[in-house]
């Protein structure tokens, strides 16, 4: 009996590094997690802050709503002076799409800025949904000793109806 005391200390020393890479696996998918749904979240303010605001030019990139909508997702203040709510998430990432239903192709297909499109300053109508995305993707890199790992680009996407006029 005496002969065995030694191979509980060297199964132990085998299977606690890979228990404590299981473990910080699992913390760095929660922080994964965690990232990809506040940028998510983020996004789906700034499109409901856009969806019903009046008025919004979505063929001018340079439309106030928009601009403060961006300022208000990223940072909770419409002058972006507030404290950014994902750090390294900038204003220039976010892309807003504007997306009409075709009935006779019963499909959702982006609206294009024209006349007869959605471009509302020229007489258009109105979109249908709001698109709000990253399409260049957030970079998170998972943390987890000893090991190098290449950073997951997060490419959340948001679609709301569009209530304004």
């Amino acid at each position: 009996m005496t002969g065995r005391r030694g191979n509980t200390i060297i199964e132990a020393a085998m299977m606690v590094p890979l228990v404590v890479l299981l473990l910080v696996g699992m913390v760095q998918i929660g922080k994964i997690t965690y990232v990809y749904y506040t940028v998510k979240k983020t996004l789906y303010t700034l499109a409901r802050y856009v969806a019903t605001r009046q008025a919004v030019n979505f063929c001018d990139d340079a439309d106030a709503s928009i601009a403060a909508a961006k300022s208000f997702a990223l940072t909770g203040t419409t002058d972006n002076s507030g404290t950014p709510v994902v750090p390294g998430l900038s204003v220039d990432q976010i892309l807003v799409r504007i997306e009409r239903y075709d009935a006779d192709a019963q499909q959702l297909g982006e609206c294009e800025c024209s006349s007869t499109g959605c471009d509302t300053a020229n007489g258009g109508q109105s979109p249908d949904f709001l698109v709000v995305s990253i399409p260049d993707g957030y970079e998170v890199t998972p943390r987890i000793p000893f090991l190098r790992l290449d950073p997951i680009q997060l490419r959340p996407e948001v679609r709301v109806p569009y209530g304004g006029t």
